[in-house]
């Protein structure tokens, strides 16, 4: 993301972050500007653009366009269902399973493992020595993610993020994976609206794209940009699909909302 984001600039683009975006400003079919407000200022300011896309909730979008689209769509908007997630960074000094190889005992060879345990509330647990070594400073240490799924309105998203931590320690503790006393550092974030969830109203979801791809500029991108539960590369492919189509001038959006119908995932089909 950094070199990305070095290249957009050293090509003589700007990034914006920190803004929350407030209204969606249109004319006819077309999306002329967005307009929106820095989070720490207060200073508003408005975007213009030739196209536009958006990998904000389906709800927050059609809640920000200045013509307000029909009040059925609103409603199928509206009743589209998220869950929540709250990852704890927890960096220990090491942990109390290992994988036995020939050369001795290592370090837990797994991306990420999903917890079972039914005595607990964590999901899903991530190594992120075994992402990328970049993403630990010192090798002889060990960061973890812990994954909690959950709802906004859940007793665990209202804790402290010193509660979160302490709950996150000793239910890693409890199952036998670390020791709680090792915890060197922490970190904790809250993600709303992470997963789009296919009940509520998403079975009328078709209603809602057909209204948005009116919009010939506008291209919804990404898990929430098209509230669907997309892994990381099909979410990157929707965007490049999104500029190959606007570089060749067609704006028929169908072979976007393509992108992960196939019954295979692609690390399986591999």
């Amino acid at each position: 993301m950094e070199e990305v984001a070095r290249q957009v600039i050293a090509m003589g683009g700007e990034i914006h972050t920190g803004c929350t975006v407030n209204r969606v400003i249109t004319d006819g079919w077309r999306v002329c500007a967005v307009e929106a407000a820095n989070s720490a200022t207060g200073a508003i300011g408005s975007f213009t653009g030739d196209f536009f896309f958006s990998t904000a909730p389906i709800q927050e979008l059609m809640r920000s366009f200045d013509a307000a689209p029909p009040g059925e769509i609103l409603a199928l908007s509206d009743g589209l269902v998220y869950r929540d997630l709250i990852t704890v960074g927890l960096l220990v000094n090491s942990l109390k399973i290992q994988d036995d190889t020939p050369h001795g005992k290592t370090l837990l060879s797994d991306n990420w493992i999903y917890i079972q345990e039914p005595d607990v509330l964590l999901g899903r647990l991530q190594i992120f020595n075994n992402w990328s070594p970049y993403m630990v400073a010192d090798p002889t240490r060990v960061w973890l993610g812990l994954e909690y799924f959950c709802n906004q309105t859940d007793a665990i998203w209202s804790l402290s993020d010193e509660g979160v931590v302490a709950l996150a320690s000793e239910e890693l503790s409890r199952i036998g994976i670390i020791d709680a006393r090792e915890v060197l550092d922490s970190k904790v974030l809250r993600m709303e609206k992470t997963y789009p969830a296919y009940f509520g109203t998403y079975d009328r979801f078709a209603e809602i794209r057909t209204y948005v791809d009116r919009y010939e500029n506008l291209f919804l991108i990404g898990r929430n940009g098209m509230h669907r539960y997309n892994n990381q590369d099909h979410s990157m492919l929707t965007a490049m699909l999104a500029v190959d189509h606007i570089i060749a001038g067609e704006l028929d959006k169908s072979a976007l909302w393509e992108v992960n119908t196939e019954g295979d995932y692609q690390e399986e089909s591999k």
